[in-house]
């Protein structure tokens, strides 16, 4: 059955009232068109490889890590219960939240610094508009269409669910600033997602969600992988006393399962802290529609003062003893050096690349070929590229 707008809050993006596709298609007698995106994004090309792409670790260290796949479908299940307690469109925030990482490439945050560096002379990269390009463009199964035609809201939300990207209330570092915006600005000319305002409420709960679900995750994946203990978190503020308090409760409790029940109990209080927050900024705006709340000068949906500290606290805490932690620093040159290969590789030798990806750079110039060689690398998956490495340099990393 059609998914009811009965329920949903009068500031929610109501399926029923969609500004639609840019390329015009019957609506499905059985899905809501934002369910109708959630299930393209789930049969995408591009989705199912997130499965061998990982976050910190390589796919090689260990089963039990995660990978950008369960990432995003964390990041999904967080999204949709708070958006359920805010009375937003679950479906919405459910299809933004399982797109947001499709264009990462490699070896996370290592294999797309690399992949910038390549493509620094010509117009950069990012995973952002890699995402976006994917969905609009990259992936081509349809007969009727390139990409997966999501709807203006769906697409609004994976540009700008991290805010505007031009403008004001723009980041520093948004991609509009950069090179890399043009293909977003080329697709706005006449599909226009108005990137100068905040995204609808769906997509910024998206945002925080994968806040939420990295932050804790990150904790329990270092945890596992011995990059820190316990101990070392106790003067982390909200963390330490969570644990401390799992441990009160349940005197001598295994490891896993403090570990495991401290980061439930450091989801739900993100999650409620998030919902406290932004109903006290929903009760100061009123919003009669998504489009007040799109009007705002900031973020509608955000944690309290003290949670952002805390989450700076953590992220600081993260960065210095998980991400340049001597052995993920280890993997992270080693892995660099298998991108810059490949992409200086078949720079010089484009025949080597598959013929669906070659037949494509006869008629392209130095930079649209550096583009197309970018766009084939951070498709890969870690196991692939690593295969890929080893065959054509002739040697393992």
């Amino acid at each position: 059955m059609l998914e009811s707008s009965a329920n949903l809050a009068p500031y929610a993006c109501d399926p029923g009232e969609s500004r639609g596709r840019r390329a015009a298609e019957p609506e499905s007698p059985t899905r809501s068109c934002y369910q109708r995106d959630r299930d393209r994004v789930i049969h995408s090309g591009a989705f199912r490889r997130l499965q061998y792409k990982t976050q910190v670790f390589v796919y090689h260290e260990g089963d039990h890590f995660r990978t950008r796949l369960t990432h995003s479908i964390e990041v999904a299940q967080i999204a949709r219960s708070i958006s359920r307690a805010l009375r937003l469109n679950e479906d919405l925030a459910e299809a933004i939240a399982l797109a947001h990482d499709l264009g990462h490439t490699p070896f996370g945050h290592a294999g797309e610094d690399i992949l910038g560096e390549m493509m620094a002379p010509y117009g950069g990269f990012d995973h952002n508009e890699q995402t976006f390009r994917i969905v609009t463009d990259l992936e081509h199964r349809y007969a009727h269409f390139r990409g997966l035609n999501l709807t203006w809201e769906t697409l609004e939300g994976i540009v700008k669910h991290n805010g505007p990207l031009e403008g004001p209330n723009a980041g520093e570092k948004e991609i509009m600033k950069g090179g890399a915006g043009r293909f977003i600005t080329a697709f706005c000319k006449d599909f226009d997602l108005e990137v100068g305002t905040f995204a609808g409420p769906e997509a910024q709960v998206a945002a925080l969600a994968d806040d939420i679900a990295y932050n804790n995750h990150d904790i329990d994946d270092g945890l596992r992988a011995g990059l820190f203990t316990v101990e070392d978190l106790q003067e982390i503020p909200l963390v330490g006393p969570t644990f401390s308090d799992v441990s009160k409760t349940y005197p001598g409790i295994d490891e896993t399962s403090l570990i495991h029940e401290s980061v439930r109990r450091l989801i739900d209080r993100m999650v409620n802290d998030l919902l406290e927050e932004t109903k006290h900024r929903l009760d100061a705006a009123q919003p009669r529609n998504a489009a007040d709340i799109r009007a705002l000068d900031h973020p509608v949906v955000a944690f309290s003062r003290e949670m952002r500290e805390n989450e700076r606290v953590l992220r600081s805490f993260l960065f210095s003893r998980m991400y340049r932690h001597d052995r993920v620093m280890r993997m992270t040159n080693e892995v660099k050096g298998v991108v810059e290969d490949l992409f200086q590789h078949f720079q010089a030798h484009p025949a080597a690349l598959p013929d669906e990806w070659r037949d494509g750079t006869g008629s392209l110039d130095e930079k649209g070929r550096a583009r197309l060689i970018a766009d084939y690398i951070a498709g890969m998956t870690d196991r692939f590229a690593m295969q890929q490495h080893a065959r054509l340099m002739g040697q393992e990393i």
